[in-house]
C-alpha cells in the first residue's frame, strides 16, 4: 500500500511538472504572438495605398503630362521616406483623348484596383472620367482641369487646380488697372471644355467689368495659320486681347500677332502657364498676364527647397502643373494618414476634410463642393521669363 501511495505520488508529481511546463510554454507561446501581433501593428502603421494616375504623355500637349508626373513622382519619393504612408503610383497615359482617358480609368479602378485617381489632364477628359469616378466611388483628383463644373460631377470628384473663375477675374482686374483698358476682343479654341469655359468666365468678367467686347473670334485645337482672326482682331484696335488657349495654340497666336504689328497685351488662361509658351513664341510672350497660384521666385524657403529639388532630378524648373501635381499628393498623402485606410469611402471622407493645409502653392482647403479655394498670384512675362505683375 505504502509502494501504491508512494508511485502514486510520483506519478501526480511527474504530471503536475509536466503541466505547469505546458502552460509556461504555452504563456511564452502566447507572449511571443502579442509580441509579432504588436511589431504587425507597428509595420502596419504605414498605410499602403495603390493612386491610379491619368495624365496626357504622348501628343500635342504632352508637356503638361510631363510635368504632373514629375511633380508626383517626386512628392511619391519625398514621402515614401517619411515612411508614414506607402504610396505606390500606377501610371497611364490618355494622349489627351476622351476615349483613351475613360480607358484608362476603368482598367485603373478595375483591373488595377486602385484607392484613388489623379487626373486625368485636361477638363474635357474629366468630363467623362469624374462620371465614371464618382459612380464607382473612386476619389479622383484634378490638378489641372480648371473649367467650371468639374467639381461638382459628383462627391467623389476634387481639384486641386485654380479654376478660371478664380484666375481669370484677378488677371483681367490687374491689366485694366495697369493700362486703363477700355476695349477688349476675344480669341478661343472653341472644340475644347477648358478653352470654351475660358472664355466664358472672359466674356462674363469684361461684361462685368463694363469693358466693350469688340469681337470674338474662335480656332480650333491644332490649327496653325491665325491670320483671319487676327486681321479682324487688328481691325478693331482693342486695347487688350484675351485668349484663352492650350500653350500650344496660344503661343502661335502671339507670335503671329505681334509679327502683324498687334502690340496690345494678352490676358491668357490657365493654359498659358508653362514655360512652354516661351519656348515657341520667344520674344513675342513678353506682354502675356496670367494669374497662377504658383511663382518659381516665390522667396518661401518650402518653395525654393522644391524648386532645388525638382531642378537637380528633372534639369529644368518646375512650372505650375509640376507644382499643383507636387501638392496634390501631400494632400492625397495626409488625408490617407488621416483615414488610416486604403478604403476608397475614408479617403474620400478625409480628403473632404481638407483644410488649411500648408502647401508650396500656399493654404488650401476643399469647399463643400472639393474645389479648391486658394488665392492667386498675378504673373507677366517679362525678358523671356515669368514675373510678378506690378
Amino acid at each position: 500500500m505504502n509502494k501504491f501511495v508512494k508511485s502514486l505520488f510520483t506519478m501526480i508529481a511527474i504530471l503536475t511538472v509536466l503541466f505547469i511546463t505546458a502552460c509556461g510554454g504555452e504563456t511564452t507561446n502566447q507572449e511571443t504572438d502579442d509580441q509579432t501581433d504588436g511589431n504587425d501593428s507597428t509595420v502596419s502603421d504605414e498605410v499602403s495605398v495603390k493612386v491610379g494616375v491619368i495624365s496626357y504623355l504622348t501628343g500635342a500637349g504632352a508637356s503638361y503630362g510631363e510635368a504632373i508626373t514629375s511633380g508626383l513622382k517626386l512628392a511619391q519619393k519625398e514621402i515614401s521616406e517619411q515612411g508614414n504612408v506607402n504610396l505606390e503610383l500606377v501610371i497611364e497615359d490618355s494622349a489627351g483623348q476622351q476615349e483613351q482617358a475613360l480607358s484608362s480609368a476603368q482598367k485603373l479602378m478595375n483591373s488595377q484596383n486602385v484607392s484613388v485617381i489623379i487626373g486625368p489632364t485636361l477638363s474635357t477628359e474629366m468630363n467623362v472620367v469624374g462620371p465614371e469616378a464618382d459612380l464607382n466611388g473612386v476619389p479622383i483628383i484634378g490638378t489641372s482641369t480648371t473649367a467650371a463644373g468639374i467639381p461638382q460631377i459628383g462627391e467623389y470628384v476634387f481639384r486641386n487646380s485654380i479654376p478660371e473663375s478664380l484666375a481669370i477675374p484677378a488677371s483681367v482686374q490687374a491689366a485694366v488697372d495697369a493700362y486703363d483698358v477700355k476695349k477688349v476682343a476675344i480669341i478661343y479654341g472653341n472644340d475644347d471644355v477648358f478653352t470654351k469655359s475660358g472664355y466664358d468666365t472672359m466674356h462674363e468678367v469684361a461684361e462685368q467689368m463694363g469693358l466693350e467686347i469688340l469681337t470674338v473670334e474662335t480656332f480650333q485645337k491644332g490649327q496653325s495659320d491665325y491670320n483671319a482672326q487676327l486681321t479682324k482682331i487688328k481691325g478693331t484696335n482693342p486695347d487688350l486681347i484675351l485668349a484663352s488657349a492650350l500653350y500650344n495654340e496660344g503661343a502661335v497666336i502671339m507670335n503671329q500677332a505681334r509679327k502683324m504689328g498687334i502690340d496690345v497685351p494678352f490676358v491668357g488662361g490657365n493654359g498659358f502657364n508653362s514655360p512652354e509658351v516661351i519656348s515657341i513664341a520667344g520674344e513675342a510672350a513678353d506682354g502675356l498676364i496670367v494669374a497662377t497660384p504658383w511663382f518659381t521666385a516665390n522667396e518661401d524657403e518650402k518653395v525654393q527647397n522644391f524648386v532645388e529639388k525638382f531642378t537637380a532630378e528633372y534639369g529644368k524648373e518646375p512650372d505650375q502643373f509640376a507644382a499643383q501635381a507636387y501638392d496634390a499628393l501631400y494632400v492625397l498623402a495626409e488625408a490617407i494618414e488621416r483615414a488610416g485606410s486604403d478604403d476608397r469611402d475614408a479617403i474620400r471622407d478625409a480628403l473632404a476634410e481638407t483644410s488649411g493645409f500648408e502647401g508650396i502653392l500656399g493654404e488650401m482647403s476643399f469647399d463643400s463642393d472639393g474645389d479648391v479655394v486658394m488665392d492667386p498670384i498675378v504673373l507677366t512675362i517679362k525678358d523671356g521669363k515669368f514675373q510678378l505683375f506690378q
